[in-house]
């Protein structure tokens, strides 16, 4: 038996539709869809339903990905887990590079995590402050509103000219004080992409288990930050000295001066002050 969880609301609401794809591909086997969003026992899920030999898929984008590896902590796999992306950014994806669908076991295992608000989460490719966390911030009250696609690159550009502030951010890497003015960015990264293809930190590997990066944008105005942005979706926005810096570490605090949304993997949390991310 195929197990296919999938996000109905994922790739702007196109989820189930995608994901029925997997269908053609899994035409000489039985397969079973079930809706992520409404499975709340996963151990019941793992324990009682699937059985040796059967193998479970994931159909969904990185917040999908998220909410799995979150959601089944205290799960050992005994099966394969495999990831059909059918999301909007599809980072995790793009980072392994692989046929679709393809198996997850070795990356959902030993993940970093991330301490926001007293609570403990894992992520699979990043942790975003600053201007993305707006995005999603004002992406997640859109979609609420409207069935159209989101268009995130619009948010961005928007928020960074009239809406987003900058903020003062104090960043420990491994117990060494960092202190910027004017943060636009401060995401740190298990993966190498987020965002929708950015890369931030060009030399974070996945595979490397022994360290997290962090890039700060800082110190310059609107208009300069937002003439180096484009540069990050090819990793040369950190030629800018100047204004980008990236550190590395086991254990990366990051600090504001004034609460802010945050993302992980995508899923917005609100009114944050400081996060602390950590490897596994």
């Amino acid at each position: 038996m195929i197990y296919i969880l999938y996000n109905p609301m994922a790739g702007n609401n196109q989820g189930y539709q995608k994901a029925s794809e997997l269908k053609n591909i899994y035409k000489d086997q039985e397969t079973t869809f079930l809706d992520i969003t409404e499975v709340q026992d996963y151990d019941s899920l793992f324990d009682e339903k699937i059985k040796e030999g059967d193998s479970v898929v994931i159909a969904g984008g990185d917040g999908t990905l998220n909410r799995f590896i979150n959601n089944t902590e205290s799960i050992s796999y005994t099966c394969p887990i495999l990831y059909y992306p059918v999301g909007s950014g599809n980072d995790f994806s793009r980072d392994v590079d692989q046929e679709k669908p393809f198996p997850v076991n070795q990356y959902i295992e030993n993940l970093p995590i991330v301490e926001v608000k007293g609570k403990k989460y894992r992520f699979i490719n990043g942790v975003g402050y600053g201007i993305d966390g707006y995005c999603c911030e004002v992406g997640d009250s859109l979609r609420g509103k409207s069935e159209k696609p989101i268009n995130y690159t619009a948010i961005a550009i928007k928020g960074l000219l009239f809406h987003y502030k900058p903020t003062k951010a104090t960043i420990t890497v491994d117990g060494v004080e960092h202190t910027y003015e004017k943060v636009w960015l401060a995401p740190t990264m298990h993966g190498r992409f987020y965002g929708g293809g950015m890369i931030p930190t060009h030399s974070q590997k996945r595979e490397d288990n022994s360290k997290l990066s962090v890039m700060v944008m800082y110190g310059k105005g609107k208009i300069k930050t937002l003439m180096v942005f484009p540069p990050i979706f090819k990793g040369e926005h950190v030629k800018h000295k100047d204004m980008v810096e990236v550190l590395s570490g086991r254990t990366i605090k990051v600090e504001f001066d004034k609460p802010t949304a945050l993302q992980i993997d995508g899923e917005t949390i609100l009114g944050v002050t400081s996060y602390t991310a950590t490897v596994a």
